[in-house]
């Protein structure tokens, strides 16, 4: 067992994703990258490799709740443990909906992703973190999880609920040396698979939309993980009145 601690990214992007693995990299955390498709995952391998930092790609589809205890004991088995997790996964097909168009069909469809498979996994987590007395959990969701946006159905409530179970989680589990937080994130992610998407279909950013740089994000990450004093942040922050 490697005496290293271990961060698994589940949601191992371009952008956040890749941001976060640097920055705890850099830290000496073993990485291990969490995504559907095995050839952008082991690109990023080398890639870190190159930059000194242990890493190594578990490809796997997040929807797929069953297999989550399957895919924490495989990065369990390849690292040790599993000391920190981020959570911030987009499925290539989420979409807001208005409200008024909203069905429980299209609710249902985006649940797993957003809802059910971060309550795995910190199931499936915390049985170590809490014998340990260690560990951290961090959830990344948009902004309509806490600000109810016209639009911006679907998701919003998906990624609210997910906020409430973190926020709750933490506050019953801090006591025992164990942290869970949750990012809410107001704009574009520059780098990410997301932003890029958009500009295939033509969309502008004429600076309407905030474009937040990955590696600022990852700081505010590395920042709850280590100092544990709040249990969420807002990137960018809101203004005050």
């Amino acid at each position: 067992m490697s005496d290293k601690k271990t961060i698994a990214i589940f949601g191992a992007g371009p952008g956040l994703g890749a941001s976060v693995a640097t920055r705890f990299g850099r830290e000496g955390y073993q990485v291990a990258l969490v995504a559907r498709r095995r050839g952008p995952l082991e690109e990023r391998v080398a890639q870190l490799a190159g930059a000194g930092i242990a890493a190594a790609a578990f490809p796997a589809d997040l929807n797929n709740i069953d297999g989550i205890g399957a895919l924490i004991g495989s990065i369990k088995e390849r690292f040790g443990g599993i000391d920190v997790a981020f959570y911030a996964p987009v499925p290539p097909d989420a979409a807001f909906v208005p409200a008024v168009q909203l069905g429980a069909t299209k609710l249902q469809s985006m649940a797993g992703i957003f809802l059910y498979s971060p309550v795995e996994i910190a199931r499936a987590l915390l049985p170590d973190f809490l014998k340990r007395g260690d560990g951290a959990f961090v959830v990344v969701g948009g902004l309509s999880a806490v600000i109810p946006t016209p639009g911006f159905s679907a998701l919003g409530p998906l990624m609210s609920a997910a906020r409430n179970y973190i926020l709750t989680l933490n506050a019953e589990v801090k006591s025992h040396g164990v942290y869970a937080g949750s990012v809410s994130i107001g704009g574009i992610i520059d780098r990410s698979a997301g932003k890029r998407d958009l500009e295939a279909k033509g969309m502008k950013f004429d600076g309407s939309i905030p474009i937040i740089d990955p590696d600022d994000i990852a700081q505010e990450i590395w920042t709850l993980v280590t100092a544990r004093n709040r249990p969420e942040v807002i990137v960018p922050p809101m203004p005050t009145a």
